[in-house]
């Protein structure tokens, strides 16, 4: 999943501030699809595949 998600361009600042994110925070949304910057609060969200969400709830069942 996370290999997936490096294929994307990353994010290193936040669009709302633009502040340099940390590489800690780099690597959180390499991970997760959700963070919040220190300096506004705003909330960075990456967009979903749609298809690979949908593939991932029928693997769980």
């Amino acid at each position: 999943m996370a290999r997936e998600r490096a294929d994307q361009a990353p994010i290193e600042r936040c669009p709302h501030c633009g502040r340099d994110l940390s590489s800690w925070e780099r690597v959180l949304l390499q991970v997760d699809r959700a963070l919040v910057c220190k300096s506004c609060w705003y909330r960075i969200i990456l967009p979903v595949d749609a298809e690979r969400d949908a593939d991932e709830k029928e693997r769980k069942r």
